[in-house]
């Protein structure tokens, strides 16, 4: 990763001296050294940055400096923050740090402002992430369907009850999110409360994506915070089966308010594969 050591930026290709440049300086030496197949600019800095991101997690907000701290750093594409990829980032991170048993990582995720903790079994092949704590959750209505709405600082989903899923609906909540400032995701968690199952929806907008989750650790955690309403002090724990497995989804609340949320479950790792861009 890109550390500064004395005065100097040291970065791939070579060094890039900071006094005020940003990591622009960089691209800019890098574009001048390679061979570009033809990419200009622009085009060649965005070529650049996101295979420096597939490969090796780095995030440009005009700076590359590391986290002091923490085990790692991950950016989704969209900025967005995701429970369920810190988690498989944790596992991951702990097996390359050839770690054994029970261990803790902290780790520098998109979305969220503080660094997240991630509890990891590696014997057992699970790992449980800490979640950002909800600004709210409220009643809402759409279409003559009530749901809870709980919004989890760069992300909200609205929760609801025995609705057929469909893109219909979410469209006809879309509107609700709208009036939300500063979301990098959202999504509709549709409960099915005969089989116990949850499908979610979910669209990050700078992806321009709508994707049928295989499954949502937030949207989970949302249900779990929806689910516990009304109870003042205590933990609430439920898994959530959706359509690639189960999450665990924990909320503890204290005088009725949420002071502590993680998700789990089961984490499994492919063997490496390299994607050529």
């Amino acid at each position: 990763k890109c550390t500064e050591v004395g005065s100097a930026l040291r970065s791939l290709p070579g060094k890039v001296p900071t006094g005020g440049t940003t990591i622009n300086a960089f691209f800019d030496l890098a574009q001048a050294r390679s061979k570009n197949h033809g990419l200009a600019n622009l085009d060649f800095r965005n070529y650049l940055l996101f295979y420096m991101m597939s490969k090796y997690g780095w995030r440009d907000s005009q700076n590359c400096k590391t986290a002091d701290g923490t085990d790692g750093h991950m950016e989704m594409a969209g900025g967005e923050f995701c429970g369920n990829a810190t988690r498989a980032f944790g596992m991951l991170m702990a097996k390359r740090k050839g770690l054994h048993g029970r261990c803790r990582l902290t780790l520098e995720v998109s979305g969220c402002e503080k660094n997240v903790g991630v509890e990891v079994d590696l014997d057992n092949g699970t790992a449980r992430a800490e979640m950002p704590l909800p600004l709210f959750a409220r009643k809402e209505t759409v279409g003559g369907v009530s749901g809870t709405l709980v919004h989890l600082g760069g992300i909200a989903h609205f929760i609801v009850e025995d609705v057929e899923p469909s893109i219909a609906f979410f469209l006809a909540a879309e509107p609700m999110f709208f009036a939300l400032e500063g979301l990098d995701a959202y999504g509709v968690m549709f409960h099915d409360s005969k089989t116990h199952r949850m499908t979610p929806l979910v669209k990050v907008p700078a992806a321009n994506s709508l994707v049928w989750e295989g499954s949502c650790g937030s949207g989970s955690l949302a249900s779990a915070i929806a689910q516990s309403e009304g109870m003042s002090d205590g933990e609430f724990e439920r898994d959530y089966i959706q359509p690639a497995g189960t999450v665990r989804a924990t909320a503890v609340r204290k005088g009725g308010e949420v002071v502590a949320a993680y998700i789990g479950g089961s984490v499994t790792l492919d063997e490496p594969v390299e994607v050529e861009i």
